[in-house]
């Protein structure tokens, strides 16, 4: 994955609560584990664990282009928090279970700090 891509990736990643990218259903098994791991990274502040999983349609194999990718994370950025302010969130997560704005403001936190610092960007 290049820079370009993990912004787009993280675009994608902040319209899930927003019902702009909607996740596949899960296995019960595999939700249980994202249920411990959410709270998990709640309790000990942890990071996003290593090698962990992506959803098939989070995953960013095309060519994107740093400067667009990075406007379109901006812009995904202000309407997350604009709708996060009309409390119009996504109730629930599709491997972490039933979600609160708080939640997905951590896990949100949590995986774009995990890319940026990843990327040095």
């Amino acid at each position: 994955m290049t820079a370009a891509q993990m912004l787009t990736h993280c675009s994608q990643v902040l319209k899930v609560p927003m019902k702009r990218t909607v996740l596949p259903k899960t296995f019960f098994l595999f939700r249980w584990v994202g249920i411990l791991t959410k709270y998990e990274m709640k309790t000990f502040n942890n990071g996003i664990p290593p090698n962990m999983p992506t959803f098939k349609k989070l995953i960013i194999n095309f060519d994107c282009d740093f400067d667009v990718s990075k406007r379109e994370l901006l812009k995904t950025l202000d309407e997350y928090e604009e709708f996060r302010r009309h409390r119009k969130m996504l109730s629930k997560h599709e491997l972490f279970g039933k979600m609160t704005d708080e939640n997905w403001g951590f896990l949100e936190y949590k995986h774009l700090n995990h890319h940026l610092k990843q990327f040095s960007v």
